[in-house]
């Protein structure tokens, strides 16, 4: 059985009533065809969103290719279609206009700007916006996260909302949502906590959830 939870009806409309401007779409051939490939292969999907308008997504732990095509059909089934970023290579023709179709958000990382300031720039000006981002930033065993996603949020003052596909249980999820406090520390804590529960395709290659040395 695939489960589906919805926002809440208190939720704002903005969330309710789906629009270009916000990550709902209602693609009702590509959600049916999603769900029925997802049950399936035996997976449950259960999302939980939050009311705000503009929050980042992170999906963790990323261990497999297998993450972007079931997240894909997940995010589907609900009709949801954040954006991610990619470095602006990859917009370029041929296959600049499917990036685009899939909601990417060229970057450019040569520019003086740090990456992190360019996105915070993009919530500032974009009253809905949405983005998803993978901390772990390989599907290769990593010591650390990187934190960009933590500072985008601090910087936009926007909430974090976690994601992940559990391959143990084959659970995907979208939620809960929490806000940086700005004690880097403690929040990863409280991030290491959720997710220490949580089964990718290849436990072994988990990312360690905790700074780069160089930051403690």
């Amino acid at each position: 059985m695939l489960l589906l939870i919805f926002p809440s009806l208190h939720q704002s409309s903005t969330m309710l009533f789906m629009n270009d401007a916000t990550p709902f779409q209602r693609r009702p051939i590509l959600q049916t065809v999603s769900r029925f490939i997802l049950r399936l292969f035996g997976w449950k999907i259960a999302a939980e969103f939050p009311a705000s308008s503009q929050y980042i997504v992170i999906f963790a732990p990323h261990t497999s290719n297998w993450d972007f095509p079931i997240g894909l059909l997940a995010a589907i089934s609900v009709g949801f279609w954040p954006h991610w970023i990619g470095k602006s290579s990859l917009f370029k023709p041929p296959f600049g206009g499917l990036m685009r179709w899939l909601e990417g958000i060229p970057v450019d990382r040569s520019a003086r700007r740090n990456f992190v300031e360019q996105v915070v720039v993009m919530f500032k000006q974009q009253p809905s916006l949405v983005i998803a981002m993978t901390p772990e930033g390989t599907r290769s065993r990593t010591e650390h996260w990187k934190t960009g996603f933590y500072h985008i949020a601090r910087g936009a003052r926007v909430p974090i909302v976690f994601s992940y596909l559990d391959f143990k249980r084959k659970i995907g999820a979208i939620g809960p949502t929490f806000m940086p406090t700005g004690d880097i520390n403690a929040d990863l804590a409280l991030i290491r906590e959720f997710y220490s529960g949580i089964t990718g395709r290849h436990p072994e290659r988990h990312g360690e959830i905790k700074l780069r040395v160089a930051e403690d």
